[in-house]
């Protein structure tokens, strides 16, 4: 008998093509009731009850109940950057469920990521977060650097990040980028700053953050390769001129 970690046991679970679907419908972080997750997968209510309960039972997803209703969400940010590896993983193998329309390079723009912010241009972010020194790179762990004025100047507040078993930073591979982009609690408060600026909004019932055309280029300003020193972040105004210059000299 072997020793250690049963990742047999996760693998039979994920390997299930309805426990997949109702899985990966669940990533954006959002909680759905067992009806709306069976219509995901494909499956008749009766046997994504079944289904629910076996990842519920092995800690893949938490009941939520809210007054007389029960939702189901993933146990953990865990388990959302597991699902986006393996998203990752399979589309580099070619193992892709072609949904033809406008939305798959929105969604490889920018999308939720349980919490948080991925996709292209969440690759960037971090990125440029790395540059100048506010996060710090330790072979792949992730950590806040010493000078914490240009999230002060973002409108996020470094005392004021959750700090428990969760992250305050942590790498994220991104399945369409295949590199990483940022997790946990500090993540999760960039993405929360990038809505209460105006700047994008997520779609309902859907994955996919939009960026208003004055919202993205106050971004790029921030965030991009030629970005400068940080200002006081605003929300975008009618016009381009001052949303381009929200952030970056």
């Amino acid at each position: 008998m072997k020793l250690g970690p049963d990742i047999a046991r996760i693998g039979a679970l994920l390997g299930d093509p309805a426990r997949a679907n109702m899985l990966t419908a669940l990533v954006g972080g959002q909680a759905l009731t067992a009806g709306e997750l069976a219509r995901e997968a494909g499956i008749t209510a009766s046997t994504a009850s079944s289904h629910l309960g076996k990842l519920t039972d092995d800690g893949l997803l938490v009941r939520v109940r809210q007054s007389r209703s029960v939702y189901y969400a993933l146990a953990s940010e865990e388990v959302a950057a597991l699902l986006e590896t393996l998203m990752g993983l399979a589309t580099r193998a070619g193992h892709l469920r072609t949904r033809p329309g406008p939305k798959e390079p929105a969604l490889r723009r920018a999308r939720v990521c349980y919490d948080h912010l991925a996709g292209e241009l969440a690759v960037a972010m971090l990125d440029n977060l790395l540059a100048r020194g506010v996060i710090e790179d330790r072979g792949g762990a992730l950590s806040l650097g010493p000078d914490t004025g240009f999230l002060r100047a973002f409108g996020v507040e470094p005392e004021g990040l959750p700090r428990g078993r969760r992250p305050v930073c942590k790498a994220c591979l991104d399945w369409s980028e295949r590199r990483s982009h940022l997790a946990g609690s500090l993540g999760a408060a960039m993405l929360t700053r990038i809505y209460e600026l105006g700047w994008a909004r997520r779609g309902k019932g859907t994955r996919l953050v939009t960026f208003s055309a004055p919202g993205l280029a106050a971004f790029e300003a921030a965030f991009g390769p030629e970005s400068g020193s940080v200002r006081p972040a605003r929300p975008p105004s009618s016009g381009p001129g001052p949303a381009m210059s929200n952030l970056a000299e």
